[in-house]
Protein backbone atom coordinates (compact mmCIF):
# COMPACT_ATOMS: atom_id res chain seq x y z
CA UNK A 1 0.00 0.00 0.00
CA UNK A 2 1.73 3.19 -1.12
CA UNK A 3 0.79 6.15 1.16
CA UNK A 4 1.52 9.84 -0.39
CA UNK A 5 2.01 12.64 1.25
CA UNK A 6 1.21 15.85 -0.03
CA UNK A 7 4.06 18.92 0.01
CA UNK A 8 2.69 20.22 3.31
CA UNK A 9 2.75 16.44 4.76
CA UNK A 10 6.28 15.94 3.27
CA UNK A 11 7.46 19.35 5.41
CA UNK A 12 6.29 17.86 8.77
CA UNK A 13 7.41 14.53 8.44
CA UNK A 14 10.85 15.81 7.55
CA UNK A 15 10.95 17.81 10.41
CA UNK A 16 9.46 14.53 12.52
CA UNK A 17 12.08 12.50 11.04
CA UNK A 18 14.82 15.06 11.77
CA UNK A 19 14.17 15.63 15.51
CA UNK A 20 14.08 11.24 15.71
CA UNK A 21 17.50 11.39 13.73
CA UNK A 22 18.77 13.55 15.94
CA UNK A 23 17.67 10.94 19.32
CA UNK A 24 20.06 8.63 17.26
CA UNK A 25 23.08 10.46 17.37
CA UNK A 26 22.69 11.67 21.14
CA UNK A 27 22.43 7.59 21.76
CA UNK A 28 25.35 6.94 19.89
CA UNK A 29 27.25 9.60 21.37
CA UNK A 30 25.94 8.75 24.80
CA UNK A 31 27.58 4.97 24.13
CA UNK A 32 30.63 6.09 23.18
CA UNK A 33 30.65 8.81 26.02
CA UNK A 34 30.01 5.80 28.40
CA UNK A 35 33.32 4.00 27.11
CA UNK A 36 35.65 7.19 27.04
CA UNK A 37 34.53 7.82 30.75
CA UNK A 38 35.75 3.91 32.05
CA UNK A 39 39.05 4.64 29.66
CA UNK A 40 39.56 7.92 31.19
CA UNK A 41 38.80 6.56 34.86
CA UNK A 42 41.36 3.46 34.19
CA UNK A 43 38.57 0.81 33.41
CA UNK A 44 39.94 0.21 29.79
CA UNK A 45 43.39 0.24 28.57
CA UNK A 46 44.04 2.45 25.01
CA UNK A 47 43.62 -0.24 23.03
CA UNK A 48 40.46 -1.71 24.31
CA UNK A 49 39.04 2.07 24.96
CA UNK A 50 39.98 2.52 21.13
CA UNK A 51 38.21 -0.32 19.38
CA UNK A 52 35.39 -0.07 21.31
CA UNK A 53 34.80 3.33 20.33
CA UNK A 54 35.15 1.86 16.78
CA UNK A 55 33.09 -0.19 17.23
CA UNK A 56 30.56 1.68 18.72
CA UNK A 57 30.76 4.33 15.76
CA UNK A 58 30.96 1.67 13.37
CA UNK A 59 27.35 0.46 14.33
CA UNK A 60 25.78 3.82 14.97
CA UNK A 61 26.50 4.71 11.36
CA UNK A 62 25.40 1.08 10.00
CA UNK A 63 22.29 1.47 12.00
CA UNK A 64 21.63 5.12 10.88
CA UNK A 65 22.56 4.71 7.26
CA UNK A 66 20.15 2.08 6.93
CA UNK A 67 17.34 3.57 8.59
CA UNK A 68 17.91 7.03 7.15
CA UNK A 69 20.06 6.37 3.95
CA UNK A 70 17.66 6.55 0.81
CA UNK A 71 15.17 8.87 2.36
CA UNK A 72 11.83 10.26 -0.01
CA UNK A 73 8.24 10.72 0.77
CA UNK A 74 6.92 7.41 0.15
CA UNK A 75 9.87 6.32 3.01
CA UNK A 76 8.87 9.02 5.57
CA UNK A 77 6.04 7.33 6.94
CA UNK A 78 8.15 3.97 8.05
CA UNK A 79 11.12 5.87 9.23
CA UNK A 80 8.50 7.75 11.96
CA UNK A 81 7.27 4.28 12.56
CA UNK A 82 10.15 3.01 13.75
CA UNK A 83 11.03 6.26 15.41
CA UNK A 84 7.57 5.86 17.24
CA UNK A 85 8.59 2.04 18.21
CA UNK A 86 12.34 2.85 19.35
CA UNK A 87 10.95 5.58 21.60
CA UNK A 88 12.70 8.23 19.69
CA UNK A 89 9.77 10.52 19.23
CA UNK A 90 6.18 10.52 20.75
CA UNK A 91 3.08 10.63 19.23
CA UNK A 92 2.65 14.25 20.66
CA UNK A 93 5.21 14.78 17.67
CA UNK A 94 3.09 13.60 14.89
CA UNK A 95 0.69 16.50 15.86
CA UNK A 96 0.04 18.26 12.37
CA UNK A 97 0.36 15.02 10.05
CA UNK A 98 -2.95 13.98 8.83
CA UNK A 99 -5.46 11.42 10.51
CA UNK A 100 -4.66 8.49 8.39
CA UNK A 101 -1.35 9.11 8.49
CA UNK A 102 -0.77 9.01 12.09
CA UNK A 103 -3.04 6.05 12.10
CA UNK A 104 -0.72 4.18 9.69
CA UNK A 105 2.25 5.22 11.57
CA UNK A 106 0.86 4.00 15.50
CA UNK A 107 0.03 0.61 13.74
CA UNK A 108 3.03 0.14 12.12
CA UNK A 109 4.98 1.01 15.33
CA UNK A 110 3.21 -1.82 17.28
CA UNK A 111 4.13 -3.87 14.99
CA UNK A 112 7.51 -2.77 14.85
CA UNK A 113 8.17 -3.02 19.03
CA UNK A 114 6.42 -6.65 18.80
CA UNK A 115 9.13 -7.64 16.45
CA UNK A 116 7.21 -8.53 13.60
Amino acid sequence: MQHELSKPQKKIARTIVGKGLMKDYEKALKEVEATLISWMQDKLDNREAYIKVYEQITSSDHFIARRYDNMKGSTYLRIIAQQLADGLISEEDLEGLEEEHVLTITSWAKIFSEGF
